[in-house]
């Protein structure tokens, strides 16, 4: 097993968006860093940002509220 040394790679969020896609639609995705959380404003998904790694389930992910979509 590899061992790494040294502080995690930090990730650029406009980086991220650009690279990652919603598992379901394929679609964009909208981060929101402050709250740990992914949107997909297309299939109204939320998901996790857990110890700093999305977490891009489909079954992990959380439906949108009404609330914050918009």
């Amino acid at each position: 097993m590899l061992e790494r040394k040294g502080p995690p790679m930090a990730l650029n969020v406009s980086e991220l968006e650009e690279l990652l896609a919603c598992p379901k639609c394929k679609g964009d995705l909208e981060i929101h860093e402050s709250i740990d959380e992914i949107h997909c404003r297309a299939c109204r998904l939320i998901f996790p940002i857990r110890d700093g790694l999305p977490v891009m389930l489909v079954d992990e992910a959380a439906p949108l509220p009404a609330d914050r979509r918009s």
